[in-house]
């Protein structure tokens, strides 16, 4: 009797034939190669639930000797159908059966993670190291196999520590696994950037047989951004993710495929998972609402995580179409902007954590704009445009961008004037001397480069009785950057370390500080506009590239470009120079609080119609080439 699925059968006929291969494999009969090759036949066809009772049938009635290996099948198939308190379950059974079954091992911590019993998952890992660790002897390379079961259990271990914050122990994983194998590019570039994350100095530190060269060609688009300048080597790796990561989509853009005719307003499409309480999301709140609805008909397509917070909710509220990309696999997202007739598609991530570039791979919109996540070139095919203004991308960096500028007038930065702002704090409640010179930097750690902390603690030397006060996100980082304050010979006292802080709170304390030092070649964005809102000034060192340029865009629309340094030497002496005068920095302050609220930089309405101007102007321009 032929018990193959047929190819194209109407629901009865499946039915019945699903009922006759759960009746073999009830049998006892079945062989394990033939119950293999039915449940592929099965998922193929899309009906994985019936292969996963399949499996379940033949495992609870077969005396087999490969029972172990059904078991796992089963408990794979379970876990891709997001049982995963079920795929546990398989992969113990299997474990029973056979106790040292490493695949069965490195499969149940993944359950055991999906199921968020972290520890349990780790142990899961941990032990198939330890067993398999010994046999691969001097020339891991001469065992593959068990080689890569090895590196599975090192490298999700790691992710895992990472994820949870326990940046050393997820170092020293990266590290020995990049010891048994250095062509790990994955591996690689989550080594530098946890290193960064940790002012872990040298942030190219070599491991193994890892050269110099393989740490440069595997750091992360974001990683590089705050490690140079140079547009050129951002670009390449932008480069790298796309040619390694993104779909080649050659066939007609969606928007052709599947669009519809567009006309009356013109319809612009936010694409972004981090529509909440994110910086993206402190950014956009008032362009959303600002935006002119005779005039552009709002979408959001979002995988945005709901949590819970009146920004989250103000957001959504803003946008007149919120649509879900929850659990939507790209092709159909990319088909689902291409029905609603967006003209313009704004990218809010680009190559950020998170993002969905393969979305716009498929261009689902004739205008694809990339805007505020990325400070940078994505080099996606998908994204032809990016906002801009004249200072952060000056005509010698356009060559490195696969972008065309979008130019707004003054400043390429929306913000949100109604952001709130907690309590004024006291420097007493925040660990800060009264009558020092107060410098501050509270980007983040992965921003700060061993060259710019260098400088800081230099400025400190010279600027007698001075404190930095600084974030430090985790202990790592707050024990290294102590111990180059010391290699510096500055005392540990003159840094003062502030926890995070709610939103209102952290924007509060800006008022404490004197001076902002802007990091370098990462500038400050959010924080930033948030630093000059609450009216103290920042110094900022510009370069080459577009996110070294942020800060000094800023500066030059609320008035103040005499803090917007282009060197080293040049930023060190100003800071030094405004340090030992604090007049100059109250003057500063004072500018700020008369006259920087109502400067072009804080002027949404405008900078809104900037945008719907080009926003428009490029729509119809493609409405009427049709």
């Amino acid at each position: 009797m032929d018990l193959s699925p047929p190819t194209s059968p109407s629901p009865q006929t499946a039915l019945q034939q699903i009922e006759l291969l759960l009746a073999a494999a009830r049998s006892g009969q079945m062989e394990l190669g033939v119950l293999m090759e039915r449940t592929n036949t099965l998922q193929a066809a899309g009906l994985g639930e019936a292969a996963a009772l399949l499996y379940q049938n033949w495992i609870a009635a077969t005396p087999s000797p490969f029972r172990h290996v059904a078991c796992f099948n089963w408990g794979t198939l379970l876990g891709n159908l997001k049982k995963h308190a079920q795929a546990e379950q398989a992969y113990r059974i299997a474990l029973t059966m056979a106790p040292k079954f490493a695949h069965a091992r490195l499969n149940l911590g993944h359950q055991l993670e999906h199921l968020g019993r972290q520890e349990e998952a780790l142990a899961e890992w941990q032990g198939v190291v330890e067993d398999e660790s010994p046999k691969l002897g001097a020339h891991p390379e001469e065992q593959p196999d068990t080689l890569e079961l090895v590196l599975h259990a090192l490298n999700n271990a790691a992710r895992l520590l990472e994820t949870l914050k326990r940046y050393d122990q997820a170092q020293a994983l990266m590290r020995r696994s990049l010891e048994l194998k250095p062509t790990q590019g994955d591996v690689t570039q989550h080594y530098v950037h946890i290193r960064q994350k940790q002012c872990d100095w040298p942030v190219y530190q070599p491991v193994g047989e890892v050269t110099h060269n393989q740490l440069l060609c595997n750091t992360s688009l974001l990683a590089m951004l705050s490690e140079t300048d140079d547009p050129a080597l951002q670009l390449m790796t932008a480069q790298r993710f796309v040619h390694e990561k993104v779909v080649k989509y050659t066939e007609a853009p969606y928007h052709k495929r599947h669009g519809k005719a567009r006309e009356g307003r013109i319809k612009v499409g936010y694409l972004s998972g981090d529509l909440c309480m994110h910086a993206v999301g402190l950014l956009t709140a008032e362009l959303f609402e600002l935006h002119d609805r005779e005039r552009v008909e709002t979408f959001a397509f979002s995988w945005s995580r709901e949590d819970g917070t009146p920004l989250r909710a103000r957001i959504k509220n803003s946008i007149e179409h919120y649509v879900s990309l929850h659990g939507v696999e790209d092709e159909r997202a990319a088909r689902l902007i291409a029905e609603a007739g967006i003209d313009v598609l704004v990218d809010l991530q680009g190559l950020t954590s998170g993002a969905r570039p393969n979305i716009l791979a498929y261009r689902p919109a004739p205008i694809q704009v990339g805007y505020l996540g990325l400070p940078a070139t994505s080099a996606l095919p998908g994204v032809d445009w990016i906002i801009a203004d004249r200072f952060v991308m000056p005509p010698e960096y356009l060559p490195y961008c696969t972008e065309k500028p979008i130019y707004l007038p003054d400043c390429y930065q929306v913000s949100d004037r109604k952001r709130e702002v907690g309590p004024t704090p006291t420097r007493a409640a925040n660990g800060l001397p009264e009558d020092a010179f107060v410098f501050c930097t509270f980007n983040n750690n992965h921003k700060y480069s061993h060259e710019m902390f260098a400088c800081w603690m230099r400025v400190l030397h010279e600027v007698p009785g001075s404190v930095l006060w600084l974030l430090a996100d985790n202990e790592w980082a707050k024990a290294n950057m102590l111990r180059v304050a010391a290699e510096n010979g500055v005392d540990a006292a003159r840094l003062v370390f502030a926890p995070r802080a709610q939103p209102p709170d952290y924007l509060a304390r800006f008022q404490l500080a004197d001076l902002f030092l802007d990091s370098f070649p990462y500038n400050g964005g959010t924080t930033a506009s948030d630093c000059l809102w609450m009216g103290t000034p920042i110094l900022t060192r510009s370069g080459r590239s577009y996110i070294s340029r942020m800060a000094g865009s800023l500066l030059t629309a609320v008035g103040l470009p005499d803090l917007v340094t282009f060197s080293l030497p040049e930023y060190e002496q100003r800071a030094v120079q405004i340090g030992r005068n604090p007049g100059r920095a109250a003057s500063y302050k004072r500018y700020l609080r008369e006259q920087g609220r109502s400067s072009r930089l804080f002027d949404l309405p405008a900078i809104v119609r900037s945008i719907e101007d080009e926003f428009e102007r490029l729509a119809l321009q493609h409405r009427q080439s049709k």
